[in-house]
């Protein structure tokens, strides 16, 4: 049982701490930065590894991709004319990568930091859901294993966190539980195939050897990915890894309190600092974009389905909670999994999503090439990979193949509409391939453990750092919050 956090403990926590974070040019990585700086101006550092060639372009880095951005608005609003030089009294850029033993840290820097870190985050990893294999095994996997090697090395340390992802645990069905792996563990049903870590590693290396030209090795290493992924029963080679990751935690991780963070489908912020505020395309964000450009016309999903979604600063919030639960000499030896997801206590079925974004795309009508209003069309949504391959088939594979013949025929009189089509059926496939599996995922996330955190809180953390998903009104936050936010941020 978490115990009971005394008045304001949270940000009371961080009080002349330091912290590493890696990953901290990411979207979770700065509103995590960002938090900590506005509720614990004491902070004594934050160490935040990018990767950079040497220290002055770490130092460029961290000032362009993480504070130079909007979200740090109100901490530079506070700070008025002293914000340069407190952000350079708390934040250490580093020159490194977790890639790399000691994150590629040498000298007397690797002596000073490890003496000084109380908290690692390790926030850092490959999203792409189709990445190498080399590639993600050395983020997702190799990277982990750095970070319990720094660890060790830290005599001060009192907690480590890892992000990892809800949808580690696969595609299973009905309640999956804030529970670790086991070592060696698969998804794959009646199989007595080990997962070995090492012979996986190896193996990404020894096909990696044995390729020649650029692009094969790059084509070979993504399906070399996909394959094993599937082999052992995950979807796609991110959540395989990040998977394998969570297991050499569990192996490496010795008598340092661990706290497993895993969230679902991070959306923008909802509240602090700035609401709305997001980077990069997110799962769901690719659809909301498509139906705004009116790529999108189609799409597999059943709209009575849960899509699990949860505001990033949510999870942040989660994090920053965990952290300070677990730091302490009690919890040695100890690891817990939280998940920051909202299937479970306030579920939020894609409905939704297609429901405020028609509205918003009605009432807010993107501006057309020709300068015209581009009105909002219904979607068709198919609940079966069945039905919406038919659709497909009827709707693109049968005209594409006739334009085709008629350009042949025609000396490339239709290129210009056998191109336009083409490029929707590929873009509507492209997203069906990656997101399809989310879709249509059948699964609930439990959040006991999320929950007796927040129970634990008090009053004033309770609201500083909110963590029920129970709070948000899905409709709401998605119409006046979520899809304005992707407009202003993403799609520029």
């Amino acid at each position: 049982m978490v115990g009971t956090m005394d008045e304001g403990r949270i940000g009371g926590y961080f009080k002349n701490k330091s912290v590493l974070i890696t990953g901290s040019t990411g979207f979770l990585g700065k509103i995590l930065v960002e938090k900590i700086l506005r509720v614990q101006p004491d902070v004594k550092r934050i160490y935040l590894p990018v990767r950079a060639p040497d220290a002055a372009s770490a130092k460029q880095r961290v000032e362009t991709e993480v504070i130079g951005k909007e979200l740090f608005g109100l901490l530079r609003e506070k700070h008025g004319k002293g914000f340069q030089s407190f952000i350079q009294e708390k934040i250490v850029p580093l020159a490194g990568d977790i890639v790399y033993e000691n994150f590629g840290v040498e000298g007397s820097q690797l002596r000073e930091m490890t003496q000084d870190i109380n908290v690692i985050v390790n926030g850092a990893a490959t999203t792409n859901f189709y990445e190498r294999y080399d590639v993600a095994l050395d983020v997702n996997v190799m990277g982990v294993k750095h970070m319990c090697q720094l660890a060790k090395k830290c005599p001060n340390l009192e907690v480590i966190l890892h992000v990892s992802t809800a949808y580690v645990t696969g595609e299973k069905q009905g309640l999956v539980q804030e529970r670790a792996f086991n070592k060696g563990e698969t998804l794959r049903e009646g199989t007595h195939q080990q997962l070995d870590i090492e012979a996986e590693l190896r193996l990404a290396r020894d096909s990696k050897k044995q390729l020649a030209a650029e692009e094969e090795e790059r084509r070979a290493m993504k399906e070399l990915g996909l394959a094993r992924a599937r082999g052992f029963g995950w979807p796609n080679t991110y959540v395989f890894t990040k998977a394998l990751g969570e297991m050499m935690l569990g192996q490496l991780r010795g008598d340092i309190p661990v706290v497993i963070v895993r969230p679902s489908i991070i959306t923008s912020i909802q509240k602090d600092p700035l609401p709305g505020w997001i980077e990069g395309t997110r799962t769901i964000d690719a659809i909301l974009i498509g139906y705004a450009k009116q790529n999108l016309s189609c799409f597999l999903a059943d709209l009575d389905l849960t899509m699990d979604v949860i505001p990033g600063d949510m999870v942040v919030n989660a994090m920053m909670a965990a952290t300070v639960a677990h730091a302490s000499p009690e919890r040695r030896g100890q690891q817990t999994v939280y998940h920051a997801t909202s299937s479970l206590r306030n579920p939020a079925p894609y409905a939704v999503l297609y429901r405020t974004g028609f509205r918003y795309f009605s009432e807010h009508p993107r501006v057309g090439k020709n300068g015209e209003p581009v009105r909002a069309r219904k979607v068709h949504f198919f609940s079966t990979i069945a039905a919406f391959h038919l659709y497909m088939v009827v709707k693109y594979k049968l005209p594409l193949e006739l334009l085709h013949l008629l350009n042949l025929l025609c000396c490339g009189l239709f290129s210009h509409l056998y191109n336009d089509l083409n490029r929707k059926y590929r873009f509507v496939m492209h997203l069906v391939d990656l997101y399809g599996p989310f879709a249509l995922y059948k699964g609930c996330f439990d959040d006991a453990n999320m929950e007796k955190l927040r129970l634990a809180m008090a009053v004033e953390d309770s609201v500083a750092f909110n963590v029920d998903p129970k709070s948000i009104d899905w409709d709401d936050y998605f119409y006046k919050i979520h899809i304005p936010g992707v407009m202003k941020y993403v799609l520029k």
